[in-house]
């Protein structure tokens, strides 16, 4: 008999994408092997979804649905539409998911997603699917673990069904105050405590379905031990760590096939590991004219693709910029966020013209582009739950330089040029000499160490950071779970 799955989510890719997190929800379930899994998921049907899909959605059913007080009755509709072979399901109700964009308003957004989560419980009898396990992705599926162990134990046919809360990012928690979250979501006030769903005096919607999911998983192994600790733990520390023993952190990976030099579309000459030496500098030159740099196949590139906030580390690049791009240098910037970030790259375009390029916005084209010119590829974050931008510059052949934390340490074997070992460049503490050190020595091995430099680049190209190692920890946790141990 085939083991079900439900993952529930508030983006997917290709439906609709912010961030990495569309991408974990829209790849891993067509891992699994259909003989032996029914993977199914669920989504807000927001009209920013791209019409080519939601103008071929399916109806299926329609109902009216109590939430707290705040919210009242509701009207949910159910659509439905296949993809890969994977069935996906939309909660419909334009008074919430009318939108340019998923998220907005922190209060509105707990509101949305309150009766999201109560929204997708309550379609399983009206779809006649019941799952052994609901997958739930980041704080706005976080009360559904909730609803689950209590309102919805009421009818028989919740009962077994287990329950995964999975951290994208713990800085983001859905947190406002007791009143509203309890006038919003109707669970009683006895669950708003320190035990449960109250948080230093507020209401929060994660913490609740850390509390009560079965089991919690994160997006990388270094991740899930950061968290337990003060200084990463968001506050949540403490309850992280006493669940220490129902917790794991699992590599996110990416799409080999979508992510693949040999045959994407958008880079300006497709390369393997057999001909990258020729073929990198190609797309080296051609993105050189088009971003209006000084073109010279000999000039080192360094690649930047990020949110541009605090979190990624850019007043580390803030302070030792000047030392970054010398002579033999340029930094390619893609990437939109807070202005101050913004406004500091494209100071630095401003001022050094063939060396900086400020490109303030997400280009998936552009970005593909730059993985493929690119020597190295900079992720300085101050904290990187997986990290998702130097798997992707390993696949195209451009060298990582990061900070080690979270994924970004799990997935970065530091270079040793006398063992000859390690497929990028690594710091340990959050600091701007440190980085710059880092860069400088990469420098040196780009320029001096030639030979050494390159077979570090096939290493890189030799890694298997697809979905197949992770999805069967995923298949062995979503076993051990539901007592399927065959």
């Amino acid at each position: 008999m085939k083991k079900k799955i439900l993952f529930a989510a508030s983006e997917c890719v290709p439906f609709v994408k912010t961030g990495g997190l569309a991408d974990v929800v829209g790849a891993l379930p067509k891992e699994f092997f259909k003989e032996d899994w029914d993977i199914r998921v669920v989504l807000p049907n927001y009209t920013c979804i791209p019409p080519q899909f939601r103008d071929n959605f399916r109806f299926v059913a329609n109902f009216n649905m109590g939430c707290g007080p705040y919210i009242g009755e509701k009207y949910v509709g159910i659509m439905e539409y296949e993809y890969f072979g994977i069935t996906y399901y939309f909660i419909d109700n334009l008074e919430y998911f009318e939108c340019f964009y998923p998220y907005g308003d922190t209060r509105y957004d707990m509101e949305k997603f309150t009766f999201f989560d109560k929204a997708v419980l309550s379609m399983l009898p009206v779809i006649d699917f019941k799952p052994d396990l609901i997958h739930c992705h980041d704080w706005q599926t976080g009360l559904i673990p909730v609803y689950l162990k209590t309102e919805f134990q009421a009818n028989p046919f919740f009962w077994g069904i287990k329950s995964i809360m999975t951290i994208h990012n713990l800085k983001f928690q859905g947190v406002w105050d007791v009143k509203t979250l309890q006038g919003l979501s109707g669970l009683p006030m006895d669950l708003f405590t320190p035990d449960k769903l109250e948080c230093n005096k507020t209401g929060n919607m994660l913490k609740g379905g850390l509390v009560y999911a079965d089991y919690i998983t994160t997006v990388s192994p270094t991740y899930a031990d950061e968290i337990q600790t003060p200084y990463y733990g968001e506050g949540l520390d403490g309850l992280l760590g006493s669940r220490h023993f129902d917790m794991q952190g699992i590599l996110n990976g990416i799409d080999y096939i979508t992510y693949d030099p040999q045959t994407d579309m958008s880079v300006y000459k497709q390369y393997g590991i057999n001909n990258f030496r020729q073929n990198k500098k190609t797309n080296k030159t051609r993105l050189q004219e088009d971003l209006d740099l000084a073109v010279d196949p000999k000039k080192y590139m360094i690649g930047l693709v990020s949110r541009l906030t605090d979190q990624k580390g850019l007043d580390l690049i803030n302070y030792c910029m000047e030392g970054i791009v010398d002579d033999n240098t340029q930094l390619v910037v893609i990437g939109t966020g807070e202005s101050r970030y913004e406004n500091m790259f494209r100071h630095y375009a401003w001022k050094y013209p063939d060396r900086v390029s400020a490109n303030i916005c997400y280009s998936d084209d552009l970005a593909r582009k730059l993985y493929a010119a690119s020597d190295a590829f900079l992720v300085p974050s101050r904290f990187e739950p997986c990290g998702l931008t130097q798997m992707i510059a390993f696949r195209y052949g451009s060298v990582p330089i990061v900070r080690e934390t979270g994924g970004l340490k799990d997935t970065i074997i530091p270079f040793n040029e006398y063992e000859n070992v390690g497929d990028g460049f690594s710091f340990s503490n959050y600091n701007g000499d440190e980085l710059l050190n880092t860069i400088n020595y990469s420098k040196y091995i780009y320029f001096v160490l030639r030979t050494k430099w390159n077979k570090m680049v096939e290493r890189g190209m030799q890694k298997d950071y697809s979905w197949s190692a992770s999805k069967f920890k995923y298949e062995g946790l979503y076993k051990y779970l539901i007592g399927d141990e065959t």
